[in-house]
């Protein structure tokens, strides 16, 4: 167990030691500390030993230690009770526990990163064409992120026993929040106790025809999240926002005129009312305090947007990913002869990964295919979903964005006929009226969420009568 420049065995000895001689510098040790940072194996054994004990109200002692570990070859080896009395007389002071612990992390990193180096030069240097040099760089990316984030192996192997502590701890949540939440909260009251909030590692699809508004709810929803985080409410998330069909500029006027109440036509025109210019200038500065992150990337792939939202949840703790839309994401090396529907599949696979991978909810956006025009009723159905592949399959939550205003609006019959009236009268019913159609939830039932939509102002809302 000798020390190299990586490796710091004293340190390791003098915390154990420090922790058998008082049990109560346990609870000082920092959580992002595991056994697995050890560099010495009887190190790592010896640390999960006293967390074991601990837990089942014992104390920690060298006796207690060596009972659990009289039968262990490495504890044999490393000499067994001497060994644990050799630690404990090897601590100088309890009040460095904490430094030693961040030494002990800190050389772990230090160690992994030698490791992602060593690996990636020794693929970088193979020039194995079965595997592209994009390849290498997304594979270090991920590395990089568990091990910033945390994340190994042995933590994806969860118990049920600790799954079922998770189940309950998040009902307890809901039950204490206001709204019933869980999960990321969308703004919508009706959709927010359908849904439970956007629930963590879920793969959420919101499709539609063009016009019917799925960029604005995805832009709503987004910064709903983003605003409710701004005004520390538990429900609230930084938002990562992929939009390869529309501009940051564009997204972020649509936001501004949704909260000022001035078109974005407008805005963009600079036609912005006297009366509500101080008003406009105000919201904007509070606009510009919002955690909503925006790439507006054209062409952009699955992976790319998979580094891109890691390196985001890592350095802004981006807890929800939007992407409007899924038919615009490029699939690298795509020939004309690839089957579109089984390059949809891989990407909705690879979102549903990335919402489990960063434990956020995934919000995709998703073109309907042209059937519906063709039906005298328009309301979606799961089977127009355009090159719909595993679409379905994978997403946790699908839901379809329909107002029957739009296609209402275009059938007036001539004024001054019986008809007309009837098509005045159906239109009173339906105007600034938008459906959001649950057509599958894994955590819930199917359900038509109804939202008020102001066209103009592309902006959801909720009914005052609902």
């Amino acid at each position: 167990m000798a020390n190299n420049i990586l490796h710091n065995i004293e340190v390791e000895q003098a915390l154990l030691g420090a922790m058998i001689l008082d049990n109560a510098v346990i609870d000082s040790i920092p959580d992002t500390l595991s056994s697995y940072h050890f560099a010495a194996e009887i190190h790592s054994k010896i640390y999960d030993v006293i967390h074991k004990l601990r837990d089942a109200g014992s104390v920690a002692d060298p006796l207690t230690i060596s009972a659990y570990l009289k039968t262990d070859d490495t504890f044999v080896k490393a000499g067994e009770m001497q060994y644990i009395v050799g630690l404990v007389d090897s601590v100088l002071s309890l009040a460095t526990v904490v430094d030693y612990a961040r030494i002990i992390h800190d050389l772990y990193v230090r160690r992994q990163l030698v490791e992602i180096g060593h690996r990636t030069a020794t693929k970088a240097n193979a020039l194995d064409t079965s595997e592209k040099a994009e390849d290498i760089v997304e594979a270090t990316e991920k590395d990089l992120y568990d091990l910033v984030s945390g994340t190994t192996e042995k933590d994806r192997l969860i118990t049920f026993s600790n799954a079922l502590a998770e189940s309950i701890k998040a009902a307890t949540l809901a039950l204490k929040r206001d709204s019933k939440t869980v999960g990321v909260t969308t703004g919508f009251k009706l959709m927010d106790q359908n849904l439970g909030g956007l629930y963590k590692s879920d793969l959420l699809i919101v499709a539609g025809r063009p016009s019917m508004g799925k960029t604005a709810l995805a832009t709503n929803i987004a910064f709903n999240a983003a605003k409710a985080k701004l005004n520390d409410t538990a429900e609230g998330a930084a938002v990562a926002f992929f939009s390869l069909e529309m501009s940051a500029e564009q997204l972020a006027t649509r936001i501004l005129a949704s909260e000022s109440c001035v078109s974005s036509d407008c805005i963009r025109r600079g036609e912005i009312p006297k009366a509500s210019f101080d008003k406009f200038v105000t919201i904007s500065h509070d606009l510009e305090r919002l955690e909503l992150y925006i790439d507006d990337t054209p062409n952009i792939t699955v992976g790319q947007i998979r580094n891109r939202a890691r390196r985001l949840r890592r350095q802004h703790n981006v807890g929800l990913v939007v992407i409007d839309y899924l038919q615009l994401i490029e699939v690298p090396s795509r020939r004309s002869s690839d089957n579109r529907v089984h390059e949809i599949s891989e990407i909705t696979r690879a979102l549903k990964g990335l919402a489990k991978e960063l434990d956020v909810p995934v919000l995709a956006l998703s073109q309907l295919s042209r059937a519906v025009e063709q039906r005298d009723d328009k309301k979606p159905q799961l089977s127009d979903l355009r090159e719909s592949g595993s679409i379905e399959q994978d997403a946790d939550v699908v839901m379809f964005v329909f107002r029957e205003e739009y296609y209402k609006a275009r059938k007036e019959p001539p004024e001054g006929t019986i008809e007309h009236d009837k098509w005045k009268h159906e239109m009173e019913q339906i105007y600034n009226r938008a459906e959001v159609i649950v057509a599958k939830q894994r955590h819930g039932p199917i359900s038509t969420i109804r939202l008020f939509f102001d066209s103009k102002l592309t902006r959801f809302g909720n009914l005052l009568n609902e």
